[in-house]
């Protein structure tokens, strides 16, 4: 289907440097995606940049950008007819009028600013551009009356903080591209615009357009565009316009996973792939697909009245505090609503997705806190957790989970009656970014890991705290409110730049930035993926598996990264015997990290529960992780194995146990919990085993 006739979309225009490909080297992931669906859509592809023609040519000649049907060049100062190979001569005609390129020059040097002519392949005819460091907009309001007082009217583009461009007055991005449009016999209203800078302003300011806003542009843009009708995209350069693309409908969903580096060649992966291809797939494939429908059967033993429970009611008989399993939870209620997602035509599991999300708001806090969980016999909240802590995690995964829900029920009535508690939400959760670094500070046993010693900042939940804050910016976009939109997503930007600066270790010394007291411990060493804690005195080297395949799905880092902690993740066995142990290496007795209170039940003792014990839950995203790597071979494998886990039971088979031994694989926890069930769901349709 082509989505792009429902939105009308009949034009992109696009900014090339830092919008479609990284000014320094050239790279993006634009080109290799729309050669691969242009096929698929009947959209005029236009450039719209600040090169000269010949420049741009040049790169369409190397493959470093695919043909286009036209291209504006040099600010809107030039029209290239691509499929004609000719200058569009009429347009220039239009800019002649007032245009005096002598007495351009002539002000310009005689201003009293800092300005340097940029070199000879940057100037033509119709345009002289300068550099000009940190100008202020007292600075360009300046040179714009210099020229009105010499009765000039001309345009001043400023962009990028150092890039002065003096252009025509009827020359601009936005002008050549309303001209062409007129040429085209097309209205702005079908056209998307996208950008990183000021120079494309212009184009975002024509009446009606949509746009798309790369999570690398430059304040002055996010400024422009904050009340229109933007998509601020989460990916840097091609990635966040081939996201934009997707958005809008003109390019498929499996666009952007199909861009992802294939890693086969990798010596590693190949004896893996080498070891699969001896099993039988037949057999995997069937006992998938039983382990599928058995999912089924478990979700819905876990239906009530207020929502998903954490674990069937009927086969576990409370003891003691067991009595909390009995609750529609926050943390696993949501997870289990994003899992069972793919079974929303089902009636009576959406009506229970629904539920537990309304349980959950109605007993939000004054403060905006989501309960840790509420009683089904009931119906009273529970706001903390072991120790009365309270459960950071819980409202973050509900934000998330209403976000998902939303977006594929498309039910705008349910987000606008809730989008109040969600803001309450996000403010109680971003008080707890005490100092201001865009980081949360997590109290011990303040998230998932209820038992398990780690504070301050926790690579699982700032992970989390990132997806937060863009599906919240997602959800004010659907409610049109673009400014706040904008506001979170580039929010998101900051923590995500964060996390990848204090949980990927590197000995390489950051320019221009001291180091804290922090930072100078983790330059002891390089890693391969994102360690699970830091704070402002210590830090843990341990590797927090689920935080890990989390910031990857979430696109907190790349796929480059990613396979590098793919890789680590698969030496150390963190799948074996079934896929996965939370934790690796686990805390023994004796390690500075031990509690005294993991003894607990024995709960937290090497290889259990927290403390390395595999989690098929866990395994549902671990699944998903190697799939969006592109290795779906192994892929399919890992799932079969969390079938078989699936089907140990503690009395029958099939029970989705809540974990398992980790060096044994025996199962243990309550049986038929929601969120394995959900989760090995939700894996099989990203596989796409099962048919959505």
């Amino acid at each position: 289907m082509d989505i792009s006739k429902e939105n009308n979309i009949k034009l992109l225009s696009f900014d090339i440097d830092n919008t479609l490909i990284d000014f320094n080297t050239l790279k993006g992931s634009f080109t290799k995606t729309w050669n691969k669906y242009k096929t698929d859509s009947k959209v005029l592809l236009t450039y719209n940049t600040g090169r000269l023609i010949d420049d741009v040519l040049s790169l369409i000649k190397r493959g470093v950008l695919p043909e286009p049907d036209y291209i504006i060049s040099g600010v809107g100062t030039h029209i290239y007819d691509y499929n004609n190979k000719c200058i569009v001569k009429e347009f220039n005609e239009v800019l002649d009028d007032g245009w005096d390129i002598q007495s351009v020059e002539n002000i310009i040097h005689n201003s009293n600013h800092p300005i340097n002519e940029q070199p000879s392949k940057f100037q033509h005819s119709y345009k002289r551009s300068y550099f000009f460091h940190d100008a202020t907009s007292e600075h360009i309001a300046n040179i714009e009356q210099d020229f009105a007082n010499a009765n000039m009217y001309i345009n001043v583009v400023y962009s990028g903080d150092k890039f002065l461009d003096i252009l025509p007055k009827w020359a601009n991005k936005g002008n050549a591209l309303q001209w062409l449009l007129k040429k085209l016999d097309l209205n702005t209203n079908q056209v998307l615009v996208a950008g990183d800078s000021g120079n494309d302003s212009a184009m975002f300011g024509l009446d009606g357009v949509r746009g798309i806003v790369v999570a690398n542009a430059h304040e002055e843009l996010y400024k422009f565009t904050k009340h229109r009708q933007v998509y601020h995209a989460e990916g840097v350069n091609g990635d966040g316009v081939v996201e934009g693309l997707i958005y809008y409908g003109i390019l498929p969903t499996g666009a952007l996973v199909n861009n992802e580096k294939d890693h086969k060649d990798d010596f590693f992966i190949k004896q893996e792939l080498n070891n699969i291809a001896t099993e039988d797939e037949g057999e995997k494939i069937a006992l998938i697909k039983e382990g599928y429908e058995k999912a089924i059967e478990a979700i819905r033993k876990n239906i009530t009245p207020l929502g998903f429970s954490a674990c069937s009611i009927k086969d576990n008989i409370p003891n003691g505090t067991d009595e909390n399993y009995h609750s529609v939870w926050a943390r696993d209620g949501a997870i289990t609503v994003i899992g069972s997602l793919p079974l929303i035509h089902d009636e009576e599991i959406h009506q229970c997705q629904r539920q537990t999300l309304l349980t959950l708001f109605e007993h939000i806090s004054r403060n905006g806190q989501i309960p840790s969980n509420v009683r089904i016999k009931d119906n009273v909240p529970d706001y903390s957790g072991v120790g009365g802590i309270c459960s950071i995690d819980s409202g973050i995964w509900v934000v998330i989970a209403f976000y998902e829900y939303v977006n594929v029920t498309k039910d705008i009535e349910f987000l606008r009656d809730h989008i109040a508690n969600i803001k309450e939400t996000m403010r109680w959760l971003g008080a707890h970014d005490s100092n201001n670094d865009a980081l949360l500070e997590i109290p011990e046993a303040g998230d998932w890991t209820d038992l398990f010693g780690r504070s301050y900042n926790i690579l699982y939940d700032e992970i989390l705290w990132y997806r937060a804050n863009v599906c919240f910016g997602r959800m004010l976009e659907m409610l049109g409110d673009y400014e706040q939109a904008g506001e979170y997503i580039r929010w998101s930007q900051v923590i995500k730049k964060e996390i990848v600066d204090n949980f990927w270790p590197s000995t390489k010394p950051k320019p221009y930035s001291p180091a804290s007291f922090a930072e100078r411990q983790l330059a002891l060493g390089d890693t391969t993926y994102l360690i699970a804690q830091i704070t402002p005195f210590d830090f843990s080297w341990r590797c927090d598996v689920f935080g890990n395949i989390l910031a990857f799905l979430h696109g907190t880092i790349d796929a480059e990264k990613a396979h590098q902690t793919f890789r680590f993740m698969l030496g150390v066995g963190v799948n074996d015997p079934f896929p996965v142990s939370n934790v690796y290496p686990v805390v023994s007795p004796g390690d500075p990290d031990w509690r005294p209170y993991y003894t607990v039940n024995l709960l937290n003792l090497p290889n259990h529960y927290h403390n390395g014990g595999i989690w098929p839950f866990v395994g549902g995203f671990w699944v998903k992780f190697i799939n969006k790597l592109g290795l779906k071979e192994m892929a399919i494998s890992e799932l079969h194995k969390l079938a078989l886990i699936n089907k140990e039971g503690i009395t029958e088979e099939w029970e989705f146990t809540e974990w398992a031994h980790g060096t044994t694989g025996r199962a243990m926890g309550k049986a038929y919990q929601a969120w394995s069930a959900a989760q090995y769901i939700s894996a099989c349709h990203h596989l796409k085993i099962i048919n959505n």
